[in-house]
């Protein structure tokens, strides 16, 4: 069993041996989770402005109305879009930046390593495993909150295991994640609220210090949790 302080005093050395490589990819990946969460409850928040702001107090009648549910169309067209861009080029990148923290482990990782799934041959087989997982933990989060939480961490590998493997077929990668991570997610857990402090304090500084520092910092680490979660799967012959 690996042990979190190891895992991230490796994961420290990775990234800073190679410091403005990750910190790009790493701040592409934050990107890339702002768009996925980013694009929710804006259209209800401005039909609330509709209903009961100008249109209340001003009554500009039939031609505001008119404009505020043009502008709400608009509104819902940019979170569609948004949506279609997370699905469809921000999981693939999600993959390629798991691949570069890997391979940044042993080597001099390039940036341009985020944009390799595109060159996989693999992209359908990609963006569909990556969107079941992510249906899937928001379907179990939407049952209950807990199960949710705990499918999010059984399925943490499945990025690292298609940026390696971006042929595997999506059943195969889900039971690999799930082995991977049997007895694991509870350490897991901890070692993310390990990192609380350093969010604290990217905070402190608007956010300064989490691009330049905490998030290659977390997402080396993470990396770390997956080799370390394959060669046990090695050694137990689960994989080859």
């Amino acid at each position: 069993m690996w042990n979190r302080v190891d895992l991230k005093m490796r994961g420290k050395a990775a990234f800073q041996k190679n410091y403005w490589s990750c910190v790009a990819v790493a701040f592409i990946m934050s990107i890339i989770t702002t768009i996925a969460t980013g694009s929710n409850g804006r259209a209800g928040s401005q039909g609330i402005w509709q209903d009961h702001s100008y249109h209340h107090y001003y009554g500009y009648g039939s031609g505001f109305t008119f404009f505020a549910a043009f502008l709400t169309v608009i509104v819902v067209i940019i979170a569609i879009g948004l949506a279609m861009l997370g699905i469809f080029v921000g999981n693939v990148l999600k993959v390629g930046g798991c691949q570069f923290f890997v391979e940044n482990q042993t080597m001099q990782a390039r940036v341009q390593t985020i944009f390799e799934p595109f060159k996989s041959g693999q992209y359908v087989n990609l963006v569909v495993t990556m969107f079941l997982m992510h249906l899937f933990t928001v379907l179990w989060t939407m049952l209950f909150v807990v199960p949710g939480i705990i499918k999010m961490y059984e399925y943490r590998m499945i990025p690292y295991i298609l940026a390696e493997n971006p042929g595997m077929n999506r059943q195969e990668a889900f039971a690999i994640s799930k082995r991977m991570m049997m007895g694991k997610k509870w350490e897991t857990f901890v070692l993310d609220l390990s990192f609380i402090g350093w969010w604290i304090l990217s905070a402190c500084t608007c956010g300064i210090l989490g691009i330049f520092f905490v998030m290659p910092y977390v997402q080396a680490t993470n990396a770390e949790i997956y080799t370390a979660n394959r060669a046990i799967a090695y050694n137990e012959g689960y994989i080859r």
